[in-house]
């Protein structure tokens, strides 16, 4: 796009399944060009990059507390700003941009985007069990890497190095069938399934979906290889003991073990 002389107006940097992205990189990057640095960390409330939390690193910040987050407020989210006026700004666009008049006047195109009272409430009560959550998380994550450390071909998503804090949302692995013995992501998610418990492949990449199928596309084919090798496991912050008995069982199946 800077070729063409048409450069991005924000990067967005998606914090999949609670893992930081190499903030430092894209952030010069961002830096270089004059681009707005969005941070899109829906799914990494309580994670962090080199001790800073997410969504307050970029120009601005977004969290979510829809049903399936770490916690909620069943559904709605937060729009982190760096300014006052900021806030003031998207505060006027999110009550659909009316002016203090005695009659509705709009000065510009707005949005009735306001979290209920009742939703803030439930969420104020929720952030008292955030630090429960992400142990519990945590705990998923350990488990799963002593669940597969012995099975080859596995790899199960974690932090690169220190610099990275996950909030472990969601436990991901990949797949690689050369070195299972044939076994697939989809081996593994259906025979999961018959023992009925629920596994999903990786997100599905945006340039896949049909909406944008005649946008341009920029990359090589890191996303789709994600997409059908890897898969996400349970990782709720309920698993309980009895779970975690019930998981081991159908992978050890899985594998022979």
């Amino acid at each position: 796009m800077l070729k063409k002389e048409k450069p991005p107006k924000a990067i967005i940097v998606t914090s999949l399944y609670g893992m930081s992205s190499d903030m430092d990189a894209i952030g010069s990057f961002a830096s270089k060009y004059n681009v707005k640095l969005i941070e899109d960390s829906a799914e990494a409330l309580g994670g962090a990059y080199r001790n800073e939390k997410l969504s307050t690193i970029g120009d601005y910040g977004i969290l979510s507390f829809n049903l399936n987050k770490i916690i909620t407020t069943a559904g709605g989210g937060i729009l982190v700003v760096n300014s006052i006026e900021e806030k003031q700004k998207v505060l006027h666009l999110a009550t659909q941009a009316k002016t203090n008049l005695p009659y509705y006047h709009h000065d510009t195109l707005g949005y009735n985007y306001r979290l209920g009272h009742i939703n803030a409430a439930l969420g104020v009560i929720q952030f008292k069990e955030l630090e429960y959550n992400l142990k519990k998380r945590k705990a998923n994550h350990k488990f799963y890497e002593e669940l597969f450390q012995h099975i080859s071909g596995i790899y199960v998503h974690k932090e690169p190095d220190s610099h990275f804090i996950s909030n472990h949302w969601l436990s991901a692995i990949l797949v690689d069938p050369s070195k299972t013995g044939g076994i697939t992501r989809e081996d593994i998610r259906l025979s999961l399934e018959k023992d009925n418990i629920e596994s999903r492949p990786l997100w599905k990449p945006m340039h896949m979906q049909p909406l944008y199928k005649d946008y341009p596309y920029y990359g090589n084919k890191v996303c789709e290889t994600l997409f059908e090798n890897g898969l996400c496991l349970p990782s709720g912050s309920n698993l309980t003991n009895e779970d975690r008995e019930r998981i081991t069982n159908s992978i050890n199946q899985i594998f022979d073990k």
